[in-house]
Order: structure tokens, then sequence, then C-alpha cells
């Protein structure tokens, strides 16, 4: 099996940082949150990436190339022209990093590394949020319902506290309460490659048309996810998941 991951967005809206680098590339725990999902569909044994890049893609591109420099400890001899790597560390890892275009949404992103997927299932997920979902059930899930595609859908949690008010007075506070209880697409999708052919082109966005057109055919499932999943689109997002890191707790830390 393949992971195709969504990397080449703008990310806008986490500009303080993206306007230096990809999203994908922001370092949670001085490793880019990519590395984190990768090592998550690692833990399951997938280990075959296509990564779709596009906005500041070489930055993507460098880590990997200098991955072993990257995760090793260096002695340099400038004199001699030498290098000598220890504690080194990689992964089992093989990528694909693929240019889709600055401006391709996201179906059009899938699109463009159609040729480049080798089966006929692969898995899918956006290069900015992690999770503990148990990708294992996830797929056994797909293939029970026999559906085009299989979607991961949760809970977001709340982003303010929720004041309950009687008579002008706080009657109860809640600190970041979980959502209305309505279910959102997390990603971490399955997907039969044959449904690519329903793409139109580079501005075709996979959350709509694709997703819609195989859900009036009913070949849209959702496996239903009740423990940790979390997007980074903004700063205080980051900073949340660093917090998690560092506590030693980060709920998607599955390896």
């Amino acid at each position: 099996m393949e992971a195709v991951i969504l990397a080449g967005g703008y990310g806008t809206r986490i500009s303080e940082e993206s306007v230096f680098r990809p999203k994908p590339m922001i370092e949670i725990g001085g490793k880019p949150i990519l590395w984190h999902i990768m090592k998550i569909y690692s833990h399951y044994g997938i280990n075959d990436f296509i990564v779709c890049c596009g906005y500041k893609s070489y930055y993507i591109k460098e880590y990997f190339m200098n991955y072993f420099m990257h995760s090793s400890d260096l002695n340099i001899d400038l004199a001699n022209n030498q290098v000598e790597y220890h504690n080194s560390s990689s992964e089992p890892w093989k990528l694909k990093l693929i240019d889709t275009g600055l401006d391709t949404m996201t179906g059009g992103r899938l699109k463009y590394v159609r040729d480049h997927i080798k089966g006929e299932r692969f898995h899918m997920t956006y290069g900015d949020g992690v999770s503990n979902v148990d990708l294992d059930s996830l797929e056994k899930y797909h293939i029970e319902k026999n559906a085009s595609v299989t979607l991961t859908g949760v809970k977001p949690p709340g982003r303010f506290g929720q004041l309950k008010i009687e008579n002008g007075m706080v009657d109860s506070f809640r600190e970041k309460p979980e959502g209305d209880g309505a279910y959102i697409n997390g990603g971490f999708f399955v997907v039969e490659k044959k449904i690519i052919d329903n793409i139109d082109g580079p501005q075709t966005v996979w959350e709509q048309e694709p997703l819609q057109e195989e859900a009036k055919k009913g070949q849209l499932a959702v496996y239903k996810h009740e423990g940790f999943w979390q997007p980074m689109d903004t700063l205080r997002e980051k900073n949340s998941l660093e917090r998690l890191w560092s506590s030693g707790e980060a709920p998607w830390k599955v390896w």
C-alpha cells in the first residue's frame, strides 16, 4: 500500500510560519509535521509515499534529499574534505516527491500523480494534521463497506470557552468543550484508484465534486474516529501540538 500526502497548498492561515516554508515543513518537536504524519503511516507498515508538492516544494525535496545528514551528528574535516556521520538514524521510507503545481486544487493534485500510484487502492491524507486513528481498522472498514472512498469522520474540539448565563451572571463555565457533536472530514482516506478518472482537471477540489458524486452513488463511507485528531491550520494549533509533544504525551505518537 502507498500513501498519498497532499502537501502543496500555500498555508495562508498560518502565514506567520508558511511565509518561510511550506506548511507541511513547519516543525513540531524539531521535526516537520510531514515527518510525524509519515511516522503514523509507517507504524502500520505503509512506507511508500507520494507527496504532492507545490508551494516552496524545494524545502520538502531538500529535507529528504539530505535526510541522513539532518538525522545524524557530523564530524567535518574541511582541510581534507571529509565528513564522518555518527549517531545516525533513518526510516524504511520510499518517496516520490512530485511537483503538482502552485495553484492546483486538491483533486487536481491527486489526478496529477495518478500514474505514480502502483496499486488499485491507496491511503491519502493532508500534510497538516495528525491523529491516532487506527489505519488497519480504517482499511478493513473500507473493504467491508465495498466503498470507492472512505474518509475518517472526526468531531472537532471546541475553540472557545462556553458560558452558561443566568440573569446576567455566569452560572457555569466550560473551557473549550467539544463542538456540536457533528462529524467532519478529518482526512485519512482510503481510496480506490479508479475514481481518479472522474476528476476533471487541475482546478477540481477533491472535497467538492468528486466526493459529492461518490456520496450520491452510495460509494462514500465514513469511518468514525472517536480518538485524537488535530489539524495545524493556525499558529495557535501549532503551539498546542508543540505543547503536547513537549509533555511526552502526544496522542498521535503511536510509534
